[in-house]
């Protein structure tokens, strides 16, 4: 395997993404947003807004395992808190790396043509099999590793916000830890899998990111589920859902290799 020429091929996308303030700025501040100021609000508004009731949290605090029910503080207005920035937002996490897959995926395949250097690209020595292990490279490594990062950033943040009423560190919890670790990654391949299928059919960047957009529903209905207490988030679960992810990234990325040949590539150029 010619590891040179990919090396090559994923510098080169690497730095025509990051040279590209369309992508760039929308993936900065999305997580900018969900990363920083939503669990910096969540921690502070017992704090800003005062006593939260019972009664507001009773549907997640009922749902919670024994386990997690005793991490939590007395104090409702704390309880609150935590709850927020561990169960609620929590989940928030996964849409970091599932973008940046769509985003890099959909820009290295779709925007290929759209830039006019597709032709150049299978000009390249790489054979077929190198060519698509150096886009998926290209694609699903900075997204698993911004999406860990952003988990990283989450949990200082809520910890910073939340630390001064309960007088201690409440992130990483199991379920947190999966999530960043596991689960992030595996929906990230998912995401990239659908993006491969989409990309290599659309005609511009712009385009792929429209059809693409729905691998980011599965993560909202995540947090939807959660917020709302009707799906607990436990370890087990996660755990199953990143082999399903994974399963599913399978399945995909397969399906879409075999668009990614030269012949069916160099169709694009007409």
């Amino acid at each position: 395997m010619n590891t040179r020429a990919i090396r090559a091929v994923v510098k080169r996308d690497l730095v025509v993404v990051m040279g590209s303030k369309a992508v760039v700025l929308p993936a900065l501040i999305v997580p900018a947003i969900l990363l920083i100021l939503l669990p910096a609000l969540a921690g502070l508004a017992p704090i800003l807004l005062g006593s939260v009731s019972a009664n507001d949290m009773f549907r997640v605090l009922e749902a919670l395992p024994p386990e997690a029910s005793a991490r939590l503080s007395g104090n409702p207005a704390t309880q609150a808190a935590e709850l927020a920035v561990t169960y609620l937002l929590a989940p928030l996490i996964l849409i970091v790396p599932v973008m940046f897959a769509t985003v890099l995926a959909a820009d290295s395949l779709a925007g290929e043509k759209e830039r006019g250097t597709l032709e150049g690209l299978l000009l390249t020595p790489l054979r077929d099999r190198e060519l698509i292990i150096a886009k998926l490279i290209a694609s699903w490594v900075p997204a698993a590793a911004i999406g860990f990062a952003g988990a990283t950033l989450y949990a200082v943040v809520a910890n910073i916000a939340v630390m001064p009423q309960t007088g201690r560190l409440v992130l990483p919890t199991p379920e947190f830890a999966v999530m960043a670790l596991w689960v992030g990654p595996t929906f990230a391949a998912a995401a990239l899998g659908a993006i491969v299928l989409v990309s290599v059919r659309a005609n511009s960047t712009q385009e792929a990111f429209q059809l693409g957009g729905v691998v980011v529903l599965p993560v909202v209905v995540i947090v939807v589920t959660q917020a709302t207490g009707v799906v607990l988030l436990s370890v087990p679960l996660l755990v199953v859902s990143g082999f399903v992810a994974l399963g599913v990234a399978a399945l995909l990325l397969a399906a879409g290799s075999a668009l990614l040949s030269r012949t069916r590539m160099g169709e694009r150029l007409g």
